[in-house]
C-alpha cells in the first residue's frame, strides 16, 4: 500500500476522474489497456506510485522483463500496477493500469480504494474489452453501465445488472460502492477472429465513449490513423480466406439487420464530442 508521501500527489486535484483497465481476461485485443496507454503518453502523467507486485502477481504467469536501455545499460521490469496523474485543460484523471492481479484481490482492492478515498473522484470509470462476434468492419459496440440507478439516469447508461464471474474490475466496483464513490463501466466488443493485440479501432471507440462520459476532450492522436490501417490489414487478410470472408459476411449481415437507426442522443453526442476536439487547447495536443 502507498505510503501518506506517495499520495500527496493524489491530493487537491482538478474536477478528478479515475480511469482504470487491467490487463488479461477483461482487456482484450489490449484495447482497454491501450486507453490507459494512450492517455498516459498524451499528457506525460507523472507516476504517483505503484503497487508492490511481490504481494499480487504470480511471476510464472505475468513474469518480469528484462530489456536494454538508450545508454546499453541491462534493466529488469517486474509486473505491477501503476497509479498514474493526468493534467488535461479542463480536469485531471487519475489513470490505473497493469496486468489484473493473480493473489489476493481483496487486498489489492483495497490497496486501490484507499488511493481513491484520496482523490476524491467525480467519478470512476472502468474500462474493459471482450471477445464476441461483432464485425471488424462496423462501428465497435461499447456497452456503458453505472452501479446506481441514479447515476446511470445522469449518464445516459444502463443500470448494471451482470450477474456471474467477474474480474478485478468488478471487485474493484463493488468496494467503490461500499464507500458510495460513484462508478460506471465501460466494455468494448472485439472480433473473436481478429483477437491479436493491439486493436486501435476498439481503443479508439472506448476512447470516444470516456470522452462523452466526463464530458471533456480526450485528444485521439494517431488513433484515427492506426484504426483505418488496422481495418486494412484485416480486410487484407479475410480476402486471402473465402471461409473467413464468409463468415465476416454473414456477421455484418446480422449486425446490420439488428443495428437500429442512429439516434438523437448518439447524433448529438457526436456533434458534442466534434466540437469538444475542434475547440481543444494546443496544450493537450
Amino acid at each position: 500500500m502507498a505510503d501518506m508521501s506517495e499520495l500527496k500527489s493524489l491530493k487537491n486535484l482538478r474536477r478528478p476522474a479515475v480511469v482504470a483497465a487491467f490487463g488479461g481476461w477483461g482487456d482484450a485485443g489490449d484495447a482497454a489497456s491501450g486507453v490507459i496507454d494512450h492517455l498516459a503518453a498524451l499528457t506525460s502523467a507523472k507516476l504517483a506510485f505503484a503497487i508492490d507486485p511481490d504481494d499480487y502477481y504470480d511471476f510464472q504467469v505475468n513474469r518480469p522483463t528484462v530489456s536494454t536501455t538508450s545508454g546499453g545499460e541491462r534493466s529488469l521490469q517486474w509486473p505491477t500496477t501503476e497509479v498514474l496523474v493526468a493534467h488535461l485543460a479542463e480536469r485531471d484523471l487519475v489513470l490505473i493500469g497493469g496486468p489484473e492481479p493473480n493473489f489476493h484481490w481483496r487486498g489489492f482492492s483495497t490497496a486501490l480504494v484507499s488511493a481513491m478515498r484520496t482523490v476524491k473522484p467525480e467519478i470512476v470509470v472502468m474500462l474493459g474489452s471482450m471477445l464476441t462476434d461483432a464485425p471488424h468492419s462496423r462501428p465497435v459496440p461499447v456497452h456503458g453501465s453505472a452501479a446506481t440507478p441514479a447515476l446511470a439516469e445522469t449518464l445516459g447508461l444502463e443500470v448494471s445488472s451482470y450477474e456471474g464471474p467477474t474480474g478485478i474490475h468488478g471487485v474493484l466496483a463493488a468496494d467503490c460502492a461500499v464507500i458510495g464513490l460513484p462508478t460506471a463501466s465501460l466494455w468494448a466488443s472485439v472480433p473473436h477472429y481478429v483477437a491479436e493485440p493491439p486493436n486501435p479501432k476498439a481503443t479508439l471507440a472506448l476512447l470516444d465513449r470516456l470522452e462523452d462520459l466526463l464530458d471533456t476532450p480526450l485528444d485521439p492522436g494517431d488513433l484515427p490513423e492506426q484504426a483505418v490501417q488496422w481495418e486494412t490489414q484485416v480486410n487484407d487478410l479475410a480476402a486471402e480466406d473465402s471461409d473467413i470472408s464468409a463468415y465476416i459476411s454473414a456477421l455484418e449481415e446480422r449486425r446490420d439487420e439488428n443495428q437500429p437507426e442512429p439516434q438523437g442522443d448518439a447524433i448529438a453526442a457526436e456533434i458534442q464530442r466534434y466540437l469538444r476536439r475542434r475547440n481543444q487547447g494546443p496544450s493537450q495536443r
